[in-house]
């Protein structure tokens, strides 16, 4: 521990940071955690913070007195918050030399916190190690550039790009329509350069000013940490050009969602080879397995890929985002697509998570699903060919509440998750739901009010 805070405190000394910010991931995907001179950060190796702030909705309430204190100490004590040394980066648009931190959590025993995200994400890539297996991944981010709006009872609009116009119409893959941003993703692109995130190619979605960003294929915690990240410096990027960035699954009526897909597959940790292929090239039964296990328990745990109740209005057909888990090669009309690829790069894309889920919980679930399907030897359906909109079978929960209903009662996923963690999880998105039913839309208002 000491080499590796050493190693941290010459990294910060080189850089004369004199400022950390140190960070955990609640369970929405929210950076939480504290602000230290970076001489007291090293003093403390860390710092702490009270559980509770993992049972925290992200409307900022908390979850119901009964499940809060059985799952937290009645006294609610602090957790205890030490530097991961592999993930520190910096904070180039803050005015004073700043580094972000992100930390993982304890109990005072020592025992990893089992509501952590991170912690949850470690736990899956462990089931892989013990295997001598190790999962690769290479996450897709969308997002909308919108104007900025300070009232939320207003519908978002797509934002000024250079030219003085708002973009209109379907402009996907276009380079002129990505170009009337381009200031904005030169500082982004240049912040994430010195912050040393992953990134690859940027692209225009469909939808008006909706990007996408891909990231290099890598290591799924490290990558984890980089959308966390990530998402953090977009939307400071956007602010400091006028506009906003918005990770929303659904931000715009009528409009395409944005999604967080995920690529995936598993290397042979001694010998660098894909298990998914054969000797001779072809499709294994690990491979065949693990999209068996994505079928069958995507849907059991698809409140880590859809956490919200704006989540389930992506998931319409004929707008670019799945509807079920069926599976298919060079296939987008489903939500498992096989790409073609060569057999050392063979994968499997999880198209189902949105732009809107916690990365930590989202790789590991999608991870965990996969798993199980090749402990398990589950085989998958046949590949769709054509369409798969229409296919009924391999539906998906159709609302958040039959989604948290189906997660809290699989047997499953309490045994891989653990009790605490999905109890916790379901009490703050019902916590949330509830919130939210308190609201009256604009909808009910257009509608009922002088009709019924």
């Amino acid at each position: 521990m000491s080499t590796k805070l050493d190693q941290l405190s010459s990294w910060l000394k080189e850089r004369k940071i004199t400022e950390v910010e140190c960070l955990v991931s609640d369970l929405t995907g929210i950076a939480r955690g504290k602000i230290s001179p970076t001489n007291k950060f090293l003093d403390e190796k860390g710092m702490r913070l009270p559980e509770s702030v993992l049972l925290q909705t992200v409307t900022g309430d908390y979850v119901e007195d009964d499940v809060y204190y059985d799952l937290l100490d009645p006294a609610d004590i602090d957790m205890i918050c030490r530097p991961d040394e592999n993930a520190v980066f910096i904070v180039p648009w803050a005015i004073e030399p700043t580094a972000q931190v992100i930390h993982d959590t304890y109990d005072k025993q020592g025992n990893p916190i089992e509501l952590s995200p991170r912690n949850i994400l470690k736990k899956v890539l462990r089931l892989y190690a013990d295997k001598g297996w190790q999962p690769i991944v290479a996450p897709e981010m969308e997002f909308y550039l919108t104007k900025r709006n300070s009232d939320p009872d207003f519908p978002l609009v797509a934002p000024m790009g250079r030219s003085g116009r708002p973009e209109t119409g379907r402009q996907s893959f276009s380079i002129d329509a990505a170009n009337e941003f381009d200031p904005l993703f030169e500082d982004m692109y240049d912040w994430c350069e010195l912050q040393g995130l992953d990134l690859d190619t940027l692209i225009h979605e469909e939808g008006p000013a909706q990007m996408e960003i891909n990231f290099r294929h890598g290591e799924a915690l490290h990558l984890a940490d980089q959308i966390l990240v990530f998402k953090r410096t977009m939307r400071e990027a956007a602010l400091k050009h006028d506009v906003a960035a918005t990770f929303m699954a659904k931000p715009i009526t009528d409009e395409p969602g944005s999604a967080m897909h995920l690529h995936q597959s598993i290397v042979d940790m001694k010998t660098g080879k894909n298990i998914f292929s054969n000797e001779d090239g072809s499709m294994s039964q690990l491979f065949m397995h693990h999209i068996g296990g994505l079928q069958k328990y995507i849907p059991e745990l698809l409140p880590l890929f859809a956490p919200n109740v704006n989540s389930f209005r992506r998931f319409l057909p004929d707008t670019s985002a799945p509807v079920n888990v069926e599976w298919g090669e060079e296939n987008r009309t489903v939500g498992l697509r096989v790409p073609d690829a060569t057999p050392q790069n063979r994968r499997v894309e999880n198209r189902l998570a949105g732009a809107d889920a916690n990365p930590y919980l989202a790789l590991a679930a999608s991870l965990l699903c996969g798993y199980i399907g090749m402990v398990e030897g589950i085989e998958p359906s046949a590949p769709v060919v054509g369409r798969g909109y229409e296919r009924r079978n391999l539906r998906l929960p159709l609302t958040l509440e039959a989604a948290l209903e189906r997660m809290e009662t699989c047997q499953v996923v309490e045994q891989y998750l653990g009790q605490k963690f999905v109890s916790g999880y379901v009490a703050v998105k019902r916590a949330e739901h509830e919130n939210f039913k308190r609201v009256i839309s604009s909808w009910e208002r257009e509608f009922l009010l002088l009709s019924v």
